[in-house]
């Protein structure tokens, strides 16, 4: 058994990666601020320590870190537009905080780090796929932060031979993601729109495209690179490979929930830009996903295993009660896959309404972080 701790791991993918180490019999403390993480996202998981505290302090890093084997890097506050409005707070917690616990974790002696990076760093960039080892060009603050973050671990690995990698997330979804949150990602804000009869907003023409990736994958691409051989100061894209325009997806939503309604397409200029490009602006960010050597994206199952349980409750005549906990967390057997495909997305994200329908507009028990 070895023991993993898990920086903001009361939000969303955090909660995620607790649950399924838990599941797997290791030993688990989570650090989280709950600025926009939230407690009761651990309740139902199991044996959990759990310390309340800001990472940008040294002394709470010092004391998460200790007699820890695995760092799993989540805690942020992924906002591109508070980074916009307040960039000092946002840097505390986004690299402030990652160099509080690099230093740390290298002092206590932790075996390697994982680092939730993002996409966001590549910015507006046209060419795809989005490799790792393109220029990146980031945008905002927020994306800023994450580079540099990321350069960090990095350095750690080549200056001091501390064990680092960076998972670069892409438009993850899933159940705890908030719905209700303005900032939250487009799956769960098209879902609100529709369930609640109204025109979703699409920023753009709706022709941008993205890679949709359920957490399930990106918890097993993650608990990979703790232990993958030849990963130490990598980056690596966490994603599914595929390809999916926000009008398509807006197709695909409407006929899973039995509406008809069209996008409200919008604007904006300046410093939002990036922030309504999470919603589409940037045009296309589709990533490429090999590294095969890292053994980060190997499928154990094809897709029509991951859109099983969802496949149900399209062909349900009425969904059955959902729970924001209630879904395939077995993610051991998921698999970090490249090769899904289109219709496995459709089936995550049916699920993912199921639970969003049931739950009402009343969201206090989803917890949300974004990445």
């Amino acid at each position: 058994m070895s023991a993993y701790l898990v920086t903001g791991g009361a939000g969303f993918i955090g909660s995620h990666l607790a649950e399924e180490l838990v599941r797997r019999g290791q030993s688990v403390r989570v650090v989280d601020s709950l600025v926009t993480g939230h407690r009761r996202n651990l309740d139902r998981i199991g044996s959990v320590e759990f310390i309340e505290g800001d990472l940008a302090d040294p002394g709470v890093a010092a004391r998460a870190v200790s007699g820890m084997d695995y760092v799993l890097h989540q805690a942020a506050i992924p906002s591109v537009p508070r980074s916009v409005n307040d960039p000092l707070a946002s840097n505390q917690a986004n690299l402030t905080a990652s160099l509080n616990v690099l230093v740390a974790a290298r002092a206590a002696g932790v075996k390697r780090l994982v680092f939730a990076g993002s996409s966001s760093v590549y910015g507006d960039m046209p060419t795809l796929p989005k490799r790792e080892d393109m220029p990146t060009n980031p945008l905002s603050p927020y994306a800023l932060q994450k580079l540099v973050a990321e350069q960090y671990c990095q350095m750690f690995t080549r200056l001091y031979g501390f064990e680092t990698v960076t998972v670069r997330y892409f438009n993850v979804f899933g159940p705890r993601q908030d719905p209700g949150s303005p900032y939250s990602g487009v799956i769960s804000l098209f879902s609100t729109a529709l369930l609640d009869g109204q025109q979703p907003i699409v920023y753009g023409d709706g022709e941008q495209t993205r890679d949709f990736t359920f957490v399930a994958n990106v918890v097993d691409g993650v608990l990979r690179a703790c232990t993958a051989p030849q990963a130490a100061g990598e980056v690596i894209n966490v994603a599914t490979g595929g390809r999916i325009s926000l009008n398509e997806l807006l197709r695909v939503m409407n006929r899973l929930c039995g509406t008809n309604l069209e996008a409200v397409f919008e604007r904006h200029d300046g410093l939002v830009a990036e922030h309504t490009a999470r919603l589409g602006d940037v045009g296309l960010r589709v990533p490429h996903v090999a590294k095969p050597r890292l053994d980060i994206h190997r499928a154990d199952v094809n897709a029509c295993d991951l859109r099983h349980p969802a496949a149900q409750l399209v062909d349900a005549d009425r969904p059955p009660r959902g729970d924001v906990d209630d879904f395939p967390a077995r993610v051991g057997r998921a698999g970090a896959k490249h090769t899904i495909d289109h219709v496995g997305h459709v089936g995550e994200v049916a699920r993912l309404l199921a639970i969003f329908a049931d739950s009402g507009p009343d969201t206090t028990e989803n917890g949300c972080r974004e990445q």
